[in-house]
This record gives C-alpha cells, structure tokens and sequence, in this order.
C-alpha cells in the first residue's frame, strides 16, 4: 500500500534472517550512520540494476564499510532487503485525516500512486516486488511492510464508521487494499504507468463498495 521512503528485500519483522532483524534494533552513533549509509547503498543498488544483480561487495564498496561488517550484520542481499523494508517502513508518512473518507482515501491513494511514479522508488518497488515472487523471505518481509502500512492508515476507516459515513463493522484494510490495489495491478501485473485518473477511479470504486456493505459483515446485504 503506502510507500514513501527505502526499499529492500528478505526478512522483516515478520520473521526471516537473523541478521536482518539487526535493523529493528534502531542503533545510534556509529552503528547507525553504518546502517543508513548501507540501506541508502542498496536503495541505490535496486533502483539502478534490480535485486538479482545485488552484490554485497558492491554494497559494502559503495557505502563505504567494510566487506565484513556488512555480511555479519546483514548476511545476504535478502537480508539487506529486509532491513531497507523495515527502515521504509519506519520513515513513511503518517496517514492522513482530511476530516472526511473520501479526501482521506484519496490522500492515500495520491501516496501509492506517486510512490509507483516515482523515477527512483517505482524502479526500487518493482525490484523488491520481482524479488518476493521467487524468495519466500523477501516476500516475507514485504509483507511486513505492508502490514505496517496498512495498520497505520486503518484509523481512516474506524473514523469513518465513526462519523456514520461507512456501515459498522467495515474492514478498514480490506477499505484500503481495494483503492491500492488497481494501481499495483497496473504497476506490476500489466506493467502500465498509474495515472492520477486511475487512482480517483480506484477510490470512487473503493467508496462505492463500501458504502454497499462490501468491507462489512455479510459482504454487501449487509448494508
């Protein structure tokens, strides 16, 4: 769903590599100016080349850091992934609170689509979502990071059923997963450019849907 910041793939929160889990130790200091300086490395790596060519001497190289330091901590490009996930994660933009749903899934909306536009994240997102169709520990951990997402935008809908603009017991991340993901299915499936006229379709569809019950108990009778 949203995307803001850096990218990666293998283990996430969720679970994976040891060493990849290293990241969600937030270090300070050193340790940290270590760890941004690697994840911007590979961010880099995937925008320019994708996750197949990631090379961890290349990575090491590039961010100025020890070879050995960095198959340590991070183990495997998968692990590298991972961490950038996390960090990505970390760093997003808060959801948005417009005062009404539909300005707020639009808001959404606008963040995933310029996200997959974007001249350096799309390439960074098509890398990481190539890699999790063949790893099961890079699709681990993006679906980690969507876990995070998604958890952090549901106050969209929980206000909305709130304010009486959505049936009670509506799913807010299933709410969610329908404005983004007509935009990831053009972006990864049929590997088309989203256009804003895409995104405003994806929401008046997601507001219709809902406004019928679709999210709610009982699917759409329920309203």
């Amino acid at each position: 769903m949203e995307q803001d910041s850096r990218l990666g793939g293998g283990s996430s929160a969720e679970g994976g590599s040891p060493p990849a889990a290293s990241g969600a130790r937030r270090p300070g200091g050193r340790t940290a100016k270590v760890r941004r300086a690697v994840l911007d490395a590979t961010q880099e790596a995937l925008a320019a080349s994708g996750f197949h060519t990631l090379n961890m001497d290349r990575i090491a190289a590039s961010a100025g850091v020890g070879k050995t330091t960095v198959y340590r901590r991070w183990g495997s490009p998968v692990g590298l992934v991972a961490d950038l996930l996390d960090d990505m994660a970390e760093q997003s933009l808060p959801a948005a609170d417009t005062g009404g749903l539909a300005g707020d899934l639009r808001a959404n909306a606008a963040l995933v689509l310029g996200t997959l536009t974007d001249p350096r994240m799309g390439p960074v997102f098509r890398a990481v979502i190539a890699a999790a169709a063949c790893d099961e520990e890079c699709a681990r951990a993006l679906a980690g990071f969507y876990r995070t997402r998604l958890a952090e935008w549901a106050p969209v809908g929980e206000r909305a059923v709130a304010r009486g603009e959505l049936p009670a017991g509506t799913d807010p991340l299933e709410l969610l997963r329908a404005v983004s993901a007509p935009l990831y299915y053009r972006f990864a499936v049929t590997h088309e450019q989203p256009t804003p006229a895409d995104a405003e379709r994806a929401v008046t569809a997601a507001l219709a849907a809902a406004a019928a019950g679709a999210f709610a108990p009982g699917g759409a009778d329920a309203s």
